[in-house]
């Protein structure tokens, strides 16, 4: 079930972030988050107890990694030459004992033609204030800027997959042994 739910999960999210007669943005997030919210519910009524819990908390993020991983892979047909004209960075803190350490986000304003894209967001500094960068982007909008050639889906695919083996791991382990016919709250 796990990979059932996050193929049909991952068809929706391809269709809303590429199709030419996609829904709009409200209708794809209520669409997306019925489609995971049902399936996490199925998986947890069909494994039931702590196996169902966690198993459909793995499926859901699982699940959410694989519409990352649909962003990542939309396309971006249009690319443009743009001016760095602002770079401005936030450091996000992490709390607590052996949390991750700080990260810094970077948040690029942009001069490009056409005044589209006008900003990037990056993990990481790409440019000094007055260098220009390629971007790629999708003129329609559905997509956020990235930068040319950066697009990878296969990071957050490999996580997908491995929560969703995890969670079908799950869901095969509660089930009866063969030939035998599961206990219900005897002992």
């Amino acid at each position: 079930m796990p990979w059932v739910a996050a193929g049909g999960v991952y068809g929706w999210a391809s269709w809303c972030y590429g199709a030419s007669s996609a829904p709009s943005g409200a209708v794809a997030l209520v669409g997306g988050a019925v489609l995971v919210l049902g399936s996490c519910a199925a998986y947890f009524v069909l494994v039931g107890g702590s196996g169902g819990f966690f198993g459909g908390l793995l499926l859901s993020l699982g699940m959410l990694l694989t519409v990352a991983a649909a962003d990542q892979a939309a396309a971006r047909p249009a690319t443009a030459t743009c001016a760095v004209r602002e770079v401005h960075t936030k450091v996000q803190q992490s709390a607590g004992d052996g949390a991750p350490p700080a990260r810094t986000v970077y948040r690029f304003a942009l001069g490009c033609p056409g005044g589209y894209p006008a900003e990037l967001k990056e993990d990481r500094a790409v440019a000094a204030v007055g260098e220009e960068i390629r971007v790629a982007y999708d003129p329609a909008h559905r997509v956020s800027a990235e930068l040319e050639g950066r697009t990878a889906p296969w990071k957050p695919a490999a996580w997908a997959a491995a929560l969703l083996a995890l969670s079908a791991t799950i869901a095969w382990a509660k089930r009866a042994p063969e030939g035998r016919p599961e206990r219900l709250g005897t002992s």
